[in-house]
């Protein structure tokens, strides 16, 4: 017998930032899975790579530029989908800012507001639209990409991490209420990931190091590597689960 739990056939998926890194690699992966992949960042020319890569390889894509930072632009991005597709199954909010590195008392109001703009107040309305499209047409799932620093705050990285504790505590708030409407709302925190959002602790060679020191897997990340829980998140393969936190990182947290 064979089984179809990961086939994303006839399946509309947006992915935000998904002009690089993980993003690039979630929405490479759904696409080859079936799924037609909206590919999503604040610049539509870098979105256009991802969209003609996933059509050499014979996927379904369009650009569709969203910064999620912006109010007015989350409303006319799920416009144009609801008036391209009628539906959209699958949102990964992946999207996120960085601003800042350094020490938790200097932040400064610039810094904490770019990242609470686009991780906090970005995903909820990203998941507040998105969830409206589900509901309309019998159900859905959203993931959300969060961190492991969401569980214990990162050095140097004080609000981001903030910031990612309160995606941890949303993702389980859509997936308590939206239940009802068969949407499922789950996570994915990410360890360390060698990306270029990540990058200034790669750059760090004393701090890359000691990361090193304390990951049992000895290695970061490649954004491929997670992917697949993604797709596991968006396919029936993961029918009964929702308000899930799921840690990927080589052990790091154990």
């Amino acid at each position: 017998m064979t089984t179809q739990l990961f086939d994303l056939k006839g399946k509309v998926a947006l992915v935000t930032g998904a002009s690089r890194g993980i993003g690039r690699s979630i929405a490479m992966l759904l696409a080859e899975q079936g799924a037609h992949a909206i590919v999503s960042s604040r610049r539509a020319e870098s979105c256009d790579e991802v969209v003609a890569e996933i059509r050499a390889a014979g996927g379904s894509a369009e650009t569709m530029a969203c910064h999620i930072g912006d109010m007015d632009n989350i409303v006319e991005t799920f416009s144009k989908i609801k008036e391209a597709h009628g539906k959209l199954d699958i949102l990964v909010n992946n999207a996120a800012a960085n601003p800042y590195f350094g020490h938790i008392l200097d932040t400064d109001l610039a810094a904490f507001n770019k990242t609470v703009d686009v991780n906090v107040r970005g995903y909820f309305f990203m998941s507040i639209e998105g969830g409206k499209l589900m509901r309309e047409n019998g159900g859905g799932s959203i993931i959300n990409t969060a961190s492991i620093n969401g569980l214990q705050p990162g050095d140097m990285q004080g609000i981001y991490s903030i910031t990612k504790a309160a995606v941890i505590n949303m993702t389980k708030s859509f997936a308590k209420e939206c239940a009802q409407f068969n949407i499922r709302c789950n996570a994915l925190l990410p360890g360390l990931t060698k990306t270029k959002f990540a990058g200034a602790l790669f750059e760090n060679e004393s701090m890359h190091k000691a990361a090193m020191a304390t990951i049992p897997m000895r290695r970061h990340a490649e954004p491929d590597e997670m992917a697949g829980t993604v797709l596991y998140l968006a396919s029936d393969a993961s029918s009964y689960t929702t308000g899930e936190c799921i840690v990927v990182d080589g052990g790091f947290t154990i």
